[in-house]
């Protein structure tokens, strides 16, 4: 069970940890919040790849 997801420089997002209670989770928010941002973020941490442009603009690395 996903307890935690911390994400740090990951395209707009310079820092963001979200924790996870049990049970079923909904991810709402305005269009563009950073919902699909969160979903790619774990994709990443599930093995998925990236590419240079998941890097935020002006950071080296996420």
């Amino acid at each position: 069970m996903l307890k935690q997801l911390s994400i740090r420089n990951f395209v707009l997002i310079d820092r963001l940890d979200i924790e996870f209670e049990s049970g079923m989770i909904a991810l709402t928010g305005e269009t563009g919040a950073g919902k699909s941002i969160v979903l790619d973020a774990l994709g990443l941490a599930l093995g998925a790849r990236a590419d240079s442009t998941a890097v935020r603009v002006g950071e080296k690395q996420a």
